[in-house]
């Protein structure tokens, strides 16, 4: 029987920036996957605007740190080498690589060029606010440090429908581009009037050599670093055809299984469901709806109905489509969408992720080996380790929920017999120590079942009815389980 698949996000925002960060995926490969984990995401590989990008602000597409641009050869994580090199020593421990894709925009142009735009009113980008005019945009893309190697393609001004800064007048703002078939695409968010720009000059999925390129450097990526998957960015802010057409493509006739998933920014599950209807569901979405309802479980503590924790959510709705998630680089604090998880309630995410049988589970650099920056964050290594463990070892089998409480919520894993040992009881409380009686099977009768969190000592003996009292400290997790033989 195939064991538990779990992810892991391989950096924060904060990742020290001595270019060394590939050469610690290759070093940590091994132990991650004692730890079980099977998958890592790591961040964008293609050269930013310096070495400090964390490749958001990203400049070109081939470079991966071969070539001297920028200012740099390597980007923030190292060279192309180290990066092929930490790829392979993670294939070879069993370990699944899948690439940061970004696609909404560029940065760093290398020319300005004379564009005609309009501005548009920030808070309603559906909204013209000015007469046409003249802005200097930073639009010329020429990427001559690599010199046409692996593409001659080079961008300019018809390939962007906006960007937010007019050179000429030193002036930001939202600015489209006019010209013939420029507007904003449709098919993306409907927030601020229309969301398809974000930052930086805006990449125009309108144009037909647009998308032919993307197309073609997203197969080209995909070969050359040799990873078994894409993570899309900002997929909100980009024509939801092209999004359903890149995938369709990458994906192909892979024999081995090409997996994509994506950042689909919203708290609403209709929003969510509605992306997954336009892209035929070629793709999975991060449960950005629960990670919200994490967020207000930890910030309301008691007053939190633990009952509803995973009412209207995507692991809920579209178990098979929902990349399940504690917090990430973004969410983080003082980071663009700030919702950091208070620590009392960290373990009871994690538990909630990794020891239930719907969703697949996204570990968070950050909460695992810590923050660095200016608000920085002890991990928390030992605590999913032992939550890690149980996923991989015990969380197997048929769920029955206990959600009876609106402090005292729990679920059974009746484990399978290919899996030695398996099974678990989980117990988690937001408010006073309490307890709960489950049903974990009769062929458990007699048997102790002991914490793996350690917050109990004393095991829990199943009775002859396949039953056990299960009990949990005050704003705690437990997790009980057969100790291994």
């Amino acid at each position: 029987m195939e064991r538990n698949h779990t992810m892991m996000q391989f950096f924060e925002w904060h990742v020290e920036n001595d270019g060394k960060h590939w050469q610690r995926l290759k070093e940590r490969a091994p132990e991650l996957r004692e730890a079980g984990i099977t998958s890592i995401w790591i961040p964008p590989a293609s050269k930013g605007q310096s070495d400090e990008d964390t490749g958001y602000g990203v400049y070109d597409l081939y470079d991966l740190g071969e070539f001297d641009q920028k200012g740099t050869v390597r980007t923030k994580y190292g060279t192309k080498d180290e990066l092929l090199d930490a790829i392979h020593e993670a294939n070879e421990n069993g370990i699944a690589v899948y690439a940061d894709v970004v696609m909404n925009h560029k940065a760093a142009a290398d020319e300005l060029e004379t564009v005609n735009v309009v501005e548009v009113h920030p808070e309603d980008r559906s909204q013209e606010i000015s007469e046409e005019f003249e802005i200097e945009a930073w639009t010329k893309f020429n990427f001559e440090g690599r010199d046409n190697k692996y593409s001659d393609f080079k961008w300019n001004h018809s390939h962007f429908n906006g960007t937010d800064f007019d050179a000429r007048e030193e002036k930001t703002g939202v600015f489209k581009i006019s010209g013939k078939n420029k507007d904003w695409n449709e098919q993306v968010d409907s927030e601020f009037g229309n969301y398809d720009y974000l930052m930086f000059a805006n990449i125009d999925y309108n144009h037909p050599e647009v998308r032919e390129e993307m197309i073609r450097w997203g197969h080209w990526f995909k070969e050359t670093i040799n990873c078994q998957g894409f993570r899309l960015d900002a997929i909100k802010h980009i024509n939801y055809e092209f999004v359903n057409e890149f995938a369709k493509s990458m994906i192909g006739d892979d024999p081995k299984g090409f997996y994509i998933f994506g950042e689909f920014w919203k708290s609403d599950l209709d929003d969510c469901r509605a992306f997954l209807d336009s892209v035929d569901y070629m793709i999975d979405l991060f449960d950005v709806p629960l990670h919200y309802k994490f967020h207000e479980a930890s910030n309301q503590g008691a007053e939190f109905d633990l009952t509803t924790l995973f009412a209207d959510t995507l692991v809920e709705s579209h178990p098979t489509h929902a990349v399940t998630f504690v917090d990430n680089h973004d969410s983080q604090p003082e980071e663009s969408l700030e919702s950091w998880i208070d620590d009392w309630f960290k373990q009871h995410a994690y538990a909630s992720i990794l020891l239930r049988k719907d969703g697949y589970p996204c570990v968070f650099y950050g909460d695992y080996y810590g923050i660095q920056g200016p608000v920085p964050v002890e991990g928390k290594k030992e605590m999913i380790d032992a939550l890690l463990y149980a996923r991989y070892h015990k969380a197997y089998g048929n769920q029955e929920d206990y959600f009876d409480d609106p402090h005292c919520i729990g679920w059974v894993r009746r484990g399978v017999e290919e899996i030695e040992g398996s099974g678990c009881a989980v117990v988690l409380s937001n408010s006073d120590m309490c307890e709960k009686r489950m049903f974990v099977g009769e062929q458990f009768a007699g048997h102790e079942w002991y914490d793996y969190t350690n917050h109990q000592e004393e095991p829990v003996v199943i009775d002859e009815e396949g039953f056990g009292v299960f009990p949990v400290p005050g704003g705690g997790v437990s997790v009980f389980a057969p100790r291994d033989l």
